[in-house]
């Protein structure tokens, strides 16, 4: 009862008329009134912010506040894999012949979040890991390893909750969601960068204007909280034996290790 009670309450809400009246309201100075209060009720950390409180305008400024350099050291080890995001990590998992992850006990289908079977081939039995961010947290993202960008693409077109409730009684939201993904190879792996869009606020922009990322460098940022998933090849990644879900983790920290193809003699 409960799960469609909740499904209702958001399809009633989840109009484009209410995002684009969001979307226009986190954007003006009248928003600004409620940055203090925002700031207090999610217990921003405000001695890491680049500017003082004062100096953001309006609440999407916030949102996307960048921090003070130094702040998020990125692991030194040449082969690590580290955290895109602030986030807590809320499951991780392998992903299934059947290309299927379980998330929060509901089932996704990982050529559904790409878009096709043949985008989901290469990540058979490989590794998952989902990375929430509330709205409290810092929404910029970040390159998880040192790569290239071999491809990059833009699915769905509405958005649901991809918080807990939103995990477990929404429809399927990391895999129908809008979503931005990017794939990024190194030593003949890849990892997808899913980013997945929150309720009503679609808006994940591309910060990065090369194809060459480096480890810990900044790649786009959420225009409000959301998920992050990502998605490597079988083999190409070895967890860190500390990653127990759900565990917060922030940008720069070590997720595990990159292993790349053995080359033939």
């Amino acid at each position: 009862m409960f799960k469609w009670l909740y499904r209702l309450m958001i399809e009633l809400t989840n109009h484009a008329l209410s995002a684009k009246l969001l979307s226009r309201f986190t954007q003006s100075r009248v928003s600004a009134w409620l940055i203090p209060s925002y700031a207090k009720v999610y217990q921003i950390n405000q001695e890491e912010m680049e500017k003082n409180l004062c100096h953001y305008k309006t609440l999407q400024q916030l949102f996307i506040r960048k921090l003070k350099a130094g702040v998020r050291p990125i692991d030194p080890m040449p082969n690590s894999v580290v955290s895109p995001v602030d986030a807590v990590i809320e499951d991780i998992g392998v992903i299934s012949e059947q290309k299927e992850i379980v998330v929060k006990g509901k089932t996704y289908s990982i050529a559904e979040m790409l878009g096709s079977e043949a985008a989901a081939e290469k990540y058979l039995n490989g590794l998952f890991i989902v990375l929430y961010l509330s709205p409290s947290h810092y929404h910029r993202i970040h390159s998880p390893i040192s790569g290239t960008v071999t491809k990059q693409w833009e699915l769905g077109n509405r958005s649901y909750p991809v918080n807990r409730l939103g995990l477990k009684y929404g429809r399927k939201p990391l895999a129908k969601n809008y979503r931005v993904i990017t794939e990024i190879g190194a030593g003949g792996k890849h990892v997808a960068v899913v980013k997945v869009g929150a309720m009503f606020v679609n808006s994940i922009e591309w910060t990065h204007p090369n194809e060459h990322l480096v480890k810990g460098e900044e790649m786009a940022y959420f225009s409000f909280g959301s998920t992050v998933v990502l998605l490597f090849e079988k083999g190409s990644m070895i967890l860190d034996e500390r990653i127990v879900p759900p565990m917060d983790v922030k940008v720069g920290e070590r997720l595990g290790f990159w292993t790349e193809k053995t080359k033939r003699s």
